[in-house]
């Protein structure tokens, strides 16, 4: 599994209106094609958001990254993938 962190910019909140059905569509089709497991934003505050891949490479979560009007508008200030060994939990049953 690959862990996807986007850092958020402090009015991330009041700007991703317009942005978020494009953002969820780009999501949801992820979660279709079996890659994306779960995603969503922290809050209180509402800095940093996290989504879960399932994926063979990191050049799935890349592409989504370079797809991501979150990413190319500007809401994201900083993203990260890293390899997320996950040991327990109902996701590795299958």
């Amino acid at each position: 599994m690959l862990l996807l962190e986007y850092v958020l910019v402090d009015d991330y909140v009041e700007r991703r209106a317009p942005l978020r059905q494009e953002h969820l569509a780009l999501a949801a089709a992820a979660v279709e094609r079996g890659e994306l497991v779960l995603g969503g934003a922290l809050s209180e505050p509402a800095d940093r958001a996290l989504l879960v891949w399932d994926v063979p490479d990191r050049s799935v979560v890349e592409a989504f990254v370079q797809q991501d009007p979150y990413v190319s508008q500007g809401l994201v200030r900083e993203w990260s993938i890293r390899p997320w060994t996950v040991v327990v939990g109902t996701a590795l049953r299958g």
